[in-house]
């Protein structure tokens, strides 16, 4: 009886991994790489395997050692300049000249944390600033309890 009591699991963990391997048929695989990607922001980067060459992600560094703001809680559901509801837990961003839907690796250059933000807005109108982002991904990578400004490398993703 004590040997059932092992093999039976057994059984179910060998049944739930046979069913997750590859079975061949399908000539592309995709691998979906989370680099502090959340649910909300719906972004999915992929790398697509067809018969052993890959799609590389492009990351295009665009600027360095700027400076980096967040949005005042005021905003929250209000309207961007893209026509979308704004909300300060989406990994979401304003920048003044990049296309809406642009994807945006912003790292924070005293502790190397990054988040990806999708640009959804104009803005900052401050001289100094280069990105203003909503507070969830801004406190994602802050290092001195959320205080604005932080200085962050941008680079762009395609």
């Amino acid at each position: 009886m004590k040997q059932l009591r092992y093999i039976i699991p057994l059984l179910v963990l060998i049944i739930a991994i046979s069913s997750f391997s590859d079975t061949g048929k399908n000539p592309i695989r995709e691998t979906a790489i989370v680099d502090s990607i959340k649910k909300q922001d719906s972004l999915a980067i992929v790398l697509v395997k067809k018969q052993d060459s890959l799609a590389k992600i492009k990351i295009i560094p665009y600027k360095k050692n700027v400076e980096a703001s967040h949005y005042a809680d005021k905003f929250n559901g209000r309207k961007t300049a893209s026509g979308a509801r704004f909300h300060n837990n989406n990994y979401t961003a304003a920048h003044k000249k990049l296309k809406f839907g642009t994807k945006v690796k912003v790292t924070n250059t005293a502790n190397g944390k990054s988040v990806i933000v999708t640009i959804t807005d104009r803005g900052p109108f401050t001289k100094q600033r280069e990105i203003d982002m909503a507070k969830k991904p801004f406190l994602d990578i802050s290092h001195n309890q959320g205080r604005a400004p932080l200085r962050v490398n941008l680079e762009i993703i395609e």
